[in-house]
């Protein structure tokens, strides 16, 4: 064979090679994927809408009229346009796709099943959904107090439901399991042997985040991960704008601070409390632990209720660091939604309640599941705490022992 016919054969064999490979080239999108309208959940939440209400709740996490107002106010910021090789997703396809993504946990390559939509296309759904959610809401669902009368209409709150005084909040935070982000080491690698990010926030008594921080890496130590947020930097500059210290009843000497309650995670401030160790503990010093923990309690019970309504948070998220913060920034901000929108969201038996006549806590029935987020790990006593944190404490403890006592504290602290 000369030279040209050799040539000749290899383009013809080429050109074969070449159509052949147009023929298997796939469609751009699935079929099925086409017939949306046809095999997506969308119709069976039309009918549970109409037939079964509280089904349509446990899909959604939320009842037709919180999602109806939800995608009114999101519907512009979501809605995409249509182009000319493709019609775009409906923004409400979009909402309950990401509703269901946030509820269950679900990866999107499963739930591509139930919502007619490829996971590459959930992949920017999903985010770009999660960060509307956030930036739309955040303004009436996620404000942050910023002056003295903000600060005190929640310390109103924690005397009237907790009977605590002077407190603005309580705090805590937890680890949210993620995929190892690549080239991170063991920049993210926590104390439990996973990697993750830290969720921190302060709660109101009310069971709200009134502030929340997500993206701290893992390896951070509990007890540091406060100053690594601005909550943090605002506390220890006292730029918080707190009212100013008060008295009570017949102490007209002595002006206390406002605080924030945390646990042993963190450490004692002059507006931080924290309970006293249990090793050598005296009885006014339980009596205060016992106060403490009570209305601390609020932020255990708005994590628990968080995690169980929104699973995505007991997951491994698969998705960059970026895309895990801002799911997670949703999901607070649709708890809080639903705290204030739904009554029902939030009942007693959802959260811990005490009968103070039996002396006997009731836990919430999120702690029946089997998996939660996994908490700070607990620091030692820091013997460079300050003296007048100390004092302060002292003070309070002094308080909840005499005139700010409560009857059943005593049978409370005796079935402890």
């Amino acid at each position: 064979m000369d030279f040209e016919t050799s040539v000749a054969v290899c383009a013809g064999a080429f050109c074969l090679k070449r159509q052949k490979k147009k023929k298997d080239r796939r469609l751009w999108s699935k079929k099925w994927f086409l017939d949306r309208s046809k095999f997506s959940h969308m119709s069976l939440l039309a009918e549970l809408a109409i037939s079964e209400p509280q089904d349509f709740k446990n899909y959604l996490r939320m009842s037709e009229e919180s999602f109806e107002y939800l995608f009114g106010r999101l519907c512009e910021h979501i809605e995409k346009e249509d182009s000319l090789l493709r019609t775009s997703i409906p923004a409400k396809e979009r909402l309950a796709a990401t509703l269901q993504f946030l509820a269950s946990g679900r990866s999107y390559e499963n739930l591509k099943f139930s919502c007619a939509i490829s996971p590459q296309a959930l992949g920017k759904i999903i985010p770009e959904t999660c960060a509307a959610i956030f930036d739309v809401l955040k303004e009436d669902f996620l404000k942050f107090p910023c002056n003295e009368s903000d600060w005190m209409n929640i310390a109103v709150d924690f005397k009237k439901y907790w009977q605590v005084e002077n407190c603005v909040g309580a705090i805590d935070g937890k680890h949210i399991a993620i995929r190892q982000p690549p080239k991170s080491g063991s920049y993210y690698y926590n104390y439990k042997g996973f990697h993750s990010i830290v969720l921190f926030a302060v709660v109101n008594a009310n069971y709200e985040f009134i502030y929340v921080n997500c993206g701290t890496n893992g390896r951070v130590s509990d007890g540091g991960v406060l100053m690594e947020t601005d909550f943090g930097e605002l506390l220890e500059n006292k730029e918080l704008h707190l009212p100013s210290p008060t008295s009570f009843d017949d102490r007209r000497d002595v002006c206390l601070p406002f605080t924030f309650l945390g646990d042993e995670a963190f450490p004692l401030k002059e507006n931080l409390m924290k309970p006293y160790p249990n090793k050598g503990i005296t009885h006014d010093e339980k009596i205060f632990n016992y106060r403490m923990c009570r209305a601390r309690r609020v932020v255990e019970n708005a994590f628990g209720i968080l995690a169980t309504r929104f699973r995505v948070l007991l997951s491994t998220m698969n998705v960059s660091v970026e895309r895990a913060e801002i799911i997670v920034l949703a999901c607070c901000t649709l708890h809080n939604f639903l705290r204030q929108k739904s009554p029902t969201y939030l009942t007693q038996s959802s959260v811990d309640w005490e009968d103070t006549s039996a002396g006997q806590l009731n836990e919430g029935e999120w702690r029946q599941n089997t998996q939660e987020l996994l908490g700070f790990k607990r620091m030692r006593r820091d013997g460079r705490e300050q003296s007048i944190a100390n004092a302060v404490r002292g003070w309070y403890k002094s308080f909840y022992n005499n005139e700010g006592s409560v009857d059943f504290q005593e049978k409370m602290i005796n079935k402890r």
